[in-house]
């Protein structure tokens, strides 16, 4: 008994400290920016940046940290005031359910104790959601449909290609108009039940990645233990994702499960945030037969900002991560892929998009490539596949 009342005070106290400062503290430390803003860029870069129509971003992980995305924070690497400042016309906003402490590129059980659960109680978030992934989930999709009841007209919370074409129409006259679109990183937060694909979608989810650091119900994790492809359950979710007109997202998957999707999806697939084996081999990154694979089916890959992805020397990593991408395939298949917020330091922060701009133009990339590179390439895949 008295290990349970000492139990239920630590969790108290915790829950406590969630109205304090600490979930602050876990994120700045979480989600470093190596350089801060503001950012030194040419003339020809701010001038060639400033007019892309459509700046579109395909990973971050921000709702997982607490903070209300519609005020400009000091710290972590993205918020609506950033994305407007920085001319971004749409973010990826992606929701983490479960991460295996310890985790790591090489290998990851999924029994390990889950680093999510502390932080929704050092965040005060629900009790309800401290041990239900779905829960967690569902929760994160609220409070994006929050912010963006919040921000109002400056925000459309894209949800089908209507909600696209009216986000598009509408930079047209207002460039602070922006938008979001809502993913899920880690399908284990369907907790193996159908009928929880059908609850995301109606919260507004139009994009899954299978698996994250672990194997799931869904199959094998390119960080996990058995290296499977897809399971049975797997397929049901793949073949009604199609049907709902919902994105598959590749990263993270094991080889195995890389290629059962792709002969399984109806419809082309992405890889939203990773890097490239040719430039650094790691298990998380994909091999040139897997990008022309994914380039066959229609697909677009984004290239990640962080060391672990590209590379010690980031922005050279990721301009010669798009270069690979782009003499394998052609640069209708490269787009942004950040993992901004998502528990990585990174050279810069969303108001930072201007330097790789600059980096391409050093390397060669013409004004018609970057503007594919910096959100054509998104908008043409989601106007297609939404």
């Amino acid at each position: 008994m008295k290990k349970i009342i000492l139990l239920l005070f630590v969790l108290f106290i915790l829950y406590w400290l969630g109205t304090m400062t600490v979930p602050k503290m876990i994120e700045r430390s979480s989600n470093p920016v190596k350089e801060q803003a503001p950012y030194d860029v040419s003339e020809q870069a701010m001038q060639l940046y400033l007019s892309l129509d459509f700046v579109a971003d395909l990973h971050c992980d921000a709702l997982l940290w607490g903070r209300n995305l519609t005020q400009r924070a000091d710290f972590g690497h993205v918020d609506f005031p950033r994305m407007q400042e920085a001319n971004v016309a749409m973010q990826v906003f992606t929701i983490v359910s479960k991460s295996p402490r310890g985790q790591n590129m090489d290998f990851n059980r999924a029994d390990t104790q889950d680093n999510i659960t502390l932080l929704n109680i050092v965040q005060g978030r629900p009790v309800s959601n401290w041990f239900s992934l779905i829960n967690r989930t569902l929760y994160q999709s609220a409070k994006l449909q929050e912010f963006a009841d919040e921000y109002g007209k400056d925000f459309i919370f894209i949800k089908s290609k209507a909600d696209l074409e009216r986000l598009i129409e509408s930079r047209k006259t207002n460039k602070n108009v922006i938008g979001g679109l809502l993913g899920i990183e880690g399908a284990h937060a369907l907790e193996g039940n159908m009928q929880n694909l059908e609850r995301v979608y109606e919260a507004g989810v139009r994009l899954i990645g299978p698996v994250h650091f672990f194997d799931n119900e869904l199959g094998g994790s390119a960080h996990g233990e058995s290296g499977e492809g897809l399971t049975e359950f797997g397929k049901a979710v793949i073949k009604r994702m199609n049907e709902l007109n919902m994105i598959i997202d590749l990263a993270h998957v094991s080889p195995k499960m890389f290629d059962d999707i792709l002969e399984v999806s109806e419809k082309p697939v992405m890889v939203s945030h990773t890097g490239i084996r040719a430039v650094l081999n790691s298990p998380r990154n994909l091999s040139d037969d897997q990008i022309r694979r994914l380039a066959e089916k229609g697909g677009i890959i984004g290239i990640a900002f962080f060391d672990m992805a590209v590379g010690p020397d980031e922005i050279k990593g990721i301009v010669a991560s798009m270069k690979r991408v782009k003499n394998l395939v052609g640069v209708q298949h490269v787009a942004l892929g950040s993992d901004y917020d998502g528990s990585v330091a990174v050279p810069f922060d969303i108001t930072g998009l201007p330097i790789i701009v600059e980096a391409l133009l050093q390397e060669g990339f013409t004004e018609a490539e970057i503007r594919a590179i910096m959100g054509e390439n998104v908008k043409r895949f989601l106007l297609k596949n939404l």
